[in-house]
């Protein structure tokens, strides 16, 4: 990502929402963006490994996990895959885990804290739904822009 989030939307403001939600950079780069995936889950993170398992091509997966933090729904390993498979980032309305391994990879990851439990592994939740996190929606195949400022998604 080369344009800023504040100075992509002093040009585009009318074609974007900003997400007030306040998220913590936890990845190993800041800036990153690409067409959103998403994936509705709470404290199950089946899902989440399973999508990011295949080819990312780009794209970020916006993990909507209702906000809790009693369990890690991204771990090393998984963020591991999610390079592996051309990720470009991961946004976790939840936790994770192993935060200094997941610092030290090429993937933008924003969440909003940490936390060593494990989640379950049922497969419950839902995948490439729209999902709202602080009155924003994140769309599948929408854009979405994240560095250091915070979180822009494209209407």
């Amino acid at each position: 990502m080369t344009t800023a989030t504040a100075d992509l939307y002093d040009e585009r403001g009318d074609e974007l929402d900003s997400l007030g939600v306040q998220f913590l950079d936890l990845g190993g780069r800041t800036s990153f963006a690409g067409p959103i995936r998403t994936v509705r889950c709470h404290r199950d993170n089946a899902l989440v490994k399973r999508v990011l398992a295949t080819p990312g091509g780009g794209a970020v997966l916006v993990v909507d996990g209702g906000g809790s933090l009693e369990s890690a729904l991204v771990g090393d390993l998984i963020a591991a895959s999610a390079v592996e498979n051309g990720w470009a980032g991961i946004i976790v309305n939840g936790a994770i885990r192993d935060r200094v391994a997941i610092a030290s990879l090429g993937l933008g990851v924003k969440a909003l804290g940490s936390n060593p439990r494990k989640s379950a592994k049922d497969g419950l939740g839902e995948v490439d739904v729209p999902v709202t996190i602080g009155g924003v929606v994140f769309t599948p195949g929408q854009h979405v822009w994240a560095d250091a400022d915070g979180i822009l998604v494209e209407r």
